[in-house]
């Protein structure tokens, strides 16, 4: 008489454990996981860059990498018409016609933003137009240029930026303008 399996995995008569079709059974052994390394991506400009760690929320809470969420829009991007929100920080590589009111806007050289924003600290690389209000700090590098309605904290303008518009601090009106020239940068800050 012939053995052949049956579908439990055992022969006719003996007691040899074969699997299905005859073969014999053993545990396949489960594939290794390989573990995934973090990557680190530069964002905004190479003189500046943002570093952006790709992982799990839970291992880089928001505190420790400084950026929170962040949106970049890259050199050949065009965003109009928009309305930005719970956006920690925008870097702005391309061009941007939007509203926004935020903690950082990084502009780079060959970016633009077109626009309303609101934000704790600008820094300007390329060009700004429209209504920016600097709560902190408007940075505006030397190949920076702004133009339009800009209110600001504290203003420091590298040698060669450029700002044009109706400038005033968020600081008392009344007060008084102090201006210091400091290694190619004019530091501007209200004095009460």
């Amino acid at each position: 008489m012939l053995k052949t399996p049956d579908f439990t995995g055992k022969s006719d008569g003996s007691n040899n454990s074969r699997g299905l079709f005859g073969r014999p059974s053993s545990p396949m052994p489960a594939p290794a996981q390989k573990p995934v390394a973090p990557q680190t991506l530069p964002i905004g400009d190479t003189a500046n860059p943002i570093p952006a760690t790709l992982s799990t929320p839970a291992a880089q809470p928001k505190a420790e990498t400084g950026v929170g969420n962040c949106l970049l829009v890259g050199p050949d991007v065009k965003l109009k018409g928009a309305e930005i929100l719970d956006c920690d920080t925008l870097v702005v590589e391309g061009r941007v016609e939007a509203t926004m009111d935020s903690h950082i806007i990084r502009i780079a050289e060959q970016g633009t933003f077109c626009g309303t924003v609101s934000i704790d600290t600008a820094e300007i690389h390329g060009s700004f137009e429209g209504e920016l209000t600097a709560r902190n700090q408007l940075v505006i590098h030397a190949t920076g240029r702004v133009t339009g309605k800009i209110r600001y904290g504290k203003i420091l303008i590298e040698e060669g930026g450029q700002i044009c518009g109706d400038i005033q601090s968020t600081a008392a009106s009344t007060s008084s303008l102090a201006v210091k020239a400091e290694s190619g940068m004019v530091v501007i800050a209200a004095r009460a």
